[in-house]
């Protein structure tokens, strides 16, 4: 047996090490920056630790404003949002790779175009139409306009498209319906996708900044990502508080990160895989 060539190896670890390390020090830099005060962190300095840890800037954001109501209104947002985008996803994506009807490639051309429109080109229509329906200044403002995903059909039917239609096949012959063979078959072979797929939306949800702006008028309406701007609005000097405010919103994504971990590589690495 051939012994590997430690050499390019160890190189490669290196460089990926030292790529890894700089990505992680601006959020230890936050992190610890949470724990200054906020003079310490005007007078700056090379210590990057905090020489008197404080909890001042955490007790300011949970107590100085409705933190807790705004994170309360992101978690409904997100994960009404990432639910039905796995399951839309996952729907469509099935009927694109396993059924052929009039025009199959012609919709899902027109759905893939859609990636390529940039959200500003769509905004003010879609501003209009839900300014129709009543829902300004309202949560169902996040949830509804998200609810389909352009990039999770096109995943999911890249990946069921591997999978044998003889499984469907003796799935039907077993007198399951449609939706059964959908539930039962079809999902629990596309978990690992839907896993990075539930990590990119939960991510883009949760950060979303611009379209809540645009539709959240109310203090107790607003979203975590509008939390910042709050901050940076009436503590203009208060890094500390920011800084503290910017960790609470970072901890349930990096949560989900690591709950869907496996799932979310195994995901990337199957991708397109037939």
């Amino acid at each position: 047996m051939k012994k590997k060539n430690t050499i390019p190896y160890m190189i490669m670890f290196t460089l990926v090490a030292i790529g890894a390390f700089l990505m992680f020090v601006p959020y230890l830099w936050m992190v610890l920056s949470s724990f200054k005060s906020n003079l310490e962190i005007i007078e700056g300095g090379t210590n990057i630790f905090p020489k008197n840890p404080s909890l001042d800037g955490y007790k300011t954001v949970l107590n100085e404003a409705p933190f807790l109501r705004w994170l309360m209104n992101s978690f409904i947002a997100t994960i009404s949002v990432t639910v039905v985008t796995l399951f839309t996803s996952a729907l469509a994506g099935y009927i694109f790779a396993k059924f052929k009807f009039r025009g199959q490639k012609f919709y899902f051309i027109i759905i893939l175009a859609t990636m390529m429109v940039p959200f500003q080109v769509t905004m003010i229509p879609t501003y209009l139409i839900i300014s129709d329906f009543g829902l300004i200044n309202n949560i169902l403002a996040l949830i509804i306009p998200n609810l389909v995903n352009a990039f999770g059909i096109f995943l999911s039917k890249q990946f069921i498209e591997g999978i044998p239609n003889d499984l469907i096949e003796a799935a039907r012959i077993d007198g399951a319906g449609e939706f059964r063979t959908f539930w039962s078959l079809i999902l629990p072979q596309i978990k690992p996708i839907l896993s990075a797929l539930a990590i990119f939306t939960f991510m883009a949800t949760w950060n979303d900044y611009l379209w809540p702006l645009i539709v959240l008028n109310d203090l107790e309406k607003m979203t975590v990502p509008l939390a910042l701007v709050f901050f940076n609005g009436q503590h203009a000097v208060n890094y500390n508080v920011v800084m503290s405010a910017a960790v609470l919103i970072m901890i349930p994504v990096v949560i989900v990160f690591l709950i869907f971990q496996k799932q979310f590589i195994k995901g990337m690495t199957l991708t397109g895989f037939k």
